[in-house]
This record gives C-alpha cells, structure tokens and sequence, in this order.
C-alpha cells in the first residue's frame, strides 16, 4: 500500500478527520481508549486486591459490589477491571509474535520469489489447513497451561495470516518505480526492504493488527476457559468465566461481566479495524 492512501500528511488529526466520517470506528475507538485507561488505572479504580476476601459468597451485583461476589468471597468487580490489564496485556503480546515473525517470513517470500516464496507459503499453508482455535489449543496442551504459553501458542497460529497480508502487500510494492530506483543504484536487499518495502505496506498491517487484537483476545479467553490459558486464581476474562461455568443457573452474573467485556472488546476492535480500512482503501474514500 502506497503512502497515498494513508491520512492526509500522515497526521493523527488526519486520521481522526477520516474516522469521524465513521461513527462505528469512532465508537470502537472511544471504547479501546476508555479500556486502555481502565487497564492503566486499574490499581486504583478497583475497590479491591484481586485475592482479597469479603464478608459475603455469591451474593448478586449490589451499591456496595457492583458486580456481585464471587463463590469464595472476591469482588467480581474489582477483578474484572484488574483483568482489563492482563487480557489486553495477552492481545498486544499474541500480535506482536505475530506480527514480528509473519511480517518477516511474508516479506522475504513477496521479495526474492522463487523458491524462497514456495518453501515459506507451502508452510504456511500447512499451518493454516489446520483450525485456528483447534491448532492453538493443541500448542498450548503440548507447552503447558500457563498464560505464557496461552500467548505463545495464540501468536503462532497467526503467523501464517501476517505472512500472507504481508507477502501480498510486497508484491504489490516490488515492481514500483521507486524499488527498481533503489535497485539500480545498488541498494542492498536489507536496505531496500528497510527503506522501500516496509514503509508503503504499513497500511494493510496496521489494519489487520487491528483485528487480530479482538481475535487474540478472544482465543486468550477461550483457552482460559478451557483451562489452558492463564490459571485461576488470575482474574483474566477467561479464566474468569473458567471459575464461573460450574454456577450458570445459580450465579449467572459471575459469567455475564466477564463475557459481556469480552464482547464489547473484540466488537471495538473490530469495529475500528473495518473503520481504518476502509479509510486506508483509496476506493472507499472516493
């Protein structure tokens, strides 16, 4: 993607002005934000330490626990503002994996072709034959349930998605005017890709981060509830609704809070990564 469809001068009050024009992407947006402050804040938001016990046991949402108390004691509340910072703390670092190795192997199989194109894509193929969560869940059981190897195993079974959004976007920049430029003057292979190919395919990849934070985040959750992720007593999202599976009709609150968190995150993320693509696709804003 050329730097043309990127928001006027590059700014960020460009692209607030181009995502004002989408009130969704706004709303997802004004979401993340207010989470990333709850996640900062947390420590001081919530009324109460993660582990620290109260007078009462699964006593519903009240002035005094906003949303309710936990089967031994916790305020629900203060644990799910607390997981606000593990859980998005668990997307950024999936992604970044991700985005690290998948943007790396994408590049070099969209930049030197060839064999080096078919080695790297038949791999990834074979990856991404499998299912994404099934594949995850059996990488997280072969390390070990932790929230370490829930995040590991959630980054690679992305990696081959990084790699193709960015295999496709360096074709499509490899045979511009100014990578032959670069080329003719004796440019390295390194530099080239640095200086000429990185920069003009930020767009797509910043795009599907985007939307890769929501999924992320949403697979951090599962594999906390099927009890391969981060372990109780963690006040992660999943792990959350991991506690709470054995008191659905007796407590039914102790899973709405963390599943209704789960939702809104991944649905701002989304909203926002289809607001910023269609603000980086030139045909859309014509």
């Amino acid at each position: 993607m050329s730097a043309a469809t990127l928001p006027p001068a590059g700014s960020v009050l460009g692209a607030l002005k181009l995502l004002a024009e989408r009130p969704s992407a706004m709303f997802g947006l004004a979401v993340i934000a207010s989470l990333v402050v709850v996640a900062l804040l947390a420590p001081w938001i919530a009324p109460y330490a993660a582990d620290d016990f109260t007078e009462g046991v699964l006593e519903p949402p009240s002035w005094a626990h906003l949303f309710g108390i936990d089967q031994i004691g916790r305020d629900l509340f203060s644990r799910v503002i607390l997981g606000t910072r593990i859980s998005l703390r668990i997307g950024l670092l999936a992604v970044g994996i991700s985005l690290a190795f998948g943007v790396t192997l994408g590049v070099l199989a969209g930049y030197f072709g060839g064999w080096v194109d078919a080695a790297i894509m038949r791999v990834m193929d074979v990856v991404m034959a499998l299912p994404y969560v099934l594949l995850a869940v059996l990488i997280a059981t072969a390390l070990g349930p932790s929230l370490e190897n829930g995040i590991i195993a959630i980054g690679i079974v992305r990696i081959p998605r990084f790699a193709r959004v960015a295999r496709a976007a360096t074709l499509a920049t490899v045979e511009l005017p100014y990578v032959e430029a670069a080329r003719c003057i004796g440019a390295s292979h390194p530099r080239i890709i640095a200086k000429e190919i990185l920069p003009n395919i930020l767009g797509p990849l910043i795009v599907y981060g985007t939307l890769s934070l929501g999924d992320a985040i949403l697979a951090a959750a599962v594999l906390s509830f099927l009890g391969l992720g981060a372990q109780p007593p963690t006040p992660e999202w999943g792990a959350l609704l991991y506690e709470a599976q054995k008191y659905l009709t007796t407590a039914a609150y102790l899973s709405l809070f963390p599943g209704l968190f789960v939702f809104v995150t991944v649905l701002s993320f989304n909203l926002l990564g289809d607001g910023l693509r269609d603000m980086l696709d030139p045909k859309s804003r014509r």
